[in-house]
């Protein structure tokens, strides 16, 4: 199995010379988010802004929200070199002249979430399925997934078009009867809509799918490399701050998500707990046989570009796909010996992705 691992900039423990703490001058960047507002998981620029990681590495970050991260508008702003932001392998492959430089999440952090009476896959046939961002973005793309579990395809459930922020009160109004939803709001979910429930976690769908990847034109990296290379070590910093002083970070992200405090907790714990963000040295992958493998990233700051092959979309979620049924809800967290990943110290073993109930 060809095993991805996201190309990355170096981490907070390389320094290029511009960041010393007397900045002859601030550097200006667009770093965008990939949803609108973003969600717990897409926080690490708001907290490295909060926190002073920005400054302290002489950059001036100007946060942009785009709705989903394969929105035309966030491609269309990489490829023009006028911002960082979220990009997907499919923009590569189709040719836009760019790299991903950070993996944010390598794991999937999303639920499918249905309501009570969608107990399999096969029962989402004629339902209507979020496809929140448009048709290709990311809902679009996990709905297709699900339904194949059954042997469905997309022709057999009606997908509604929405914005980002609509996922949420969509489902709880019944707009939409299946949608691929962050752990905030899960959370808000089981307190708001009695019965509904996860039909899988997307991180069990698809275990090698690698989620969310910044990445820079081709332009950018040349012209400032060691901008980018500041800017990243910045929200790897945030992400430790995340992991490490929760306290300390979750007005913040609470503030951005614009989420309750209690909900925001939660996804915190979730994401920590199965790994989710990136905050170390290495990226953890999980191999044919359920082991986790260790792969450890590049000890300089070069950025490599994505092999347009390696995964697009369609590619990815055929070689990826778990056999699993997707029905039923994932058993505990796994705590034994086949779990090798070493994520900080603060965050669980990995094993199958759980949501617990609350």
């Amino acid at each position: 199995m060809r095993w991805f691992v996201a190309a990355a900039i170096a981490l907070a423990s390389l320094v290029s010379p511009a960041s010393a703490q007397n900045c002859p001058a601030m550097r200006k960047i667009n770093v965008g988010v990939a949803v609108a507002p973003p969600n717990v998981v897409h926080t690490a620029p708001y907290v490295a802004k909060a926190l002073g990681l920005f400054a302290k590495h002489c950059v001036e970050a100007n946060i942009i929200q785009f709705d989903g991260g394969a929105a035309g508008t966030s491609v269309t702003a990489v490829a023009q070199g006028s911002a960082i932001s979220n990009l997907p392998d499919v923009a590569i492959a189709r040719g836009l002249k760019g790299k991903q430089i950070w993996g944010l999440g390598p794991r999937l952090p999303q639920a499918y979430v249905v309501p009570a009476e969608v107990k399999t896959a096969a029962d989402l046939k004629g339902k209507r399925l979020s496809a929140a961002g448009g048709v290709g973005g990311f809902n679009w793309l996990m709905g297709r997934e699900i339904l194949r579990t059954a042997n469905l395809t997309q022709d057999d459930a009606q997908f509604i078009s929405q914005g980002t922020a609509g996922r949420l009160p969509g489902f709880l109004a019944g707009q939409i009867e299946g949608v691929a939803l962050h752990p905030e709001d899960v959370f808000l979910v089981q307190q708001k809509k009695p019965g509904a429930r996860i039909l899988t976690m997307l991180s069990d769908l698809l275990p090698n799918y690698a989620f969310n990847h910044y990445g820079a034109s081709d332009a950018m990296i040349a012209k400032d490399r060691a901008l980018l290379v500041d800017t990243i070590a910045a929200m790897i910093g945030a992400n430790r701050a995340i992991y490490r002083d929760k306290d300390k970070v979750l007005p913040i992200i609470v503030e951005a998500t614009q989420k309750p405090k209690d909900a925001v907790e939660y996804a915190i714990e979730v994401l920590t707990r199965n790994c989710i963000r990136r905050s170390t040295k290495a990226l953890c992958a999980r191999a044919p046989n359920g082991r986790t493998r260790t792969t450890s990233t590049p000890a300089t700051s070069s950025l490599r570009r994505s092999s347009p092959s390696s995964r697009s979309p369609t590619s990815s979620s055929q070689a990826t796909r778990s056999k699993r049924p997707a029905g039923g809800r994932p058993s505990a967290i796994a705590r034994t010996e086949d779990n090798e990943c070493p994520c900080p110290a603060e965050a669980a073993a990995l094993g199958r992705t759980e949501i617990p109930a609350r």
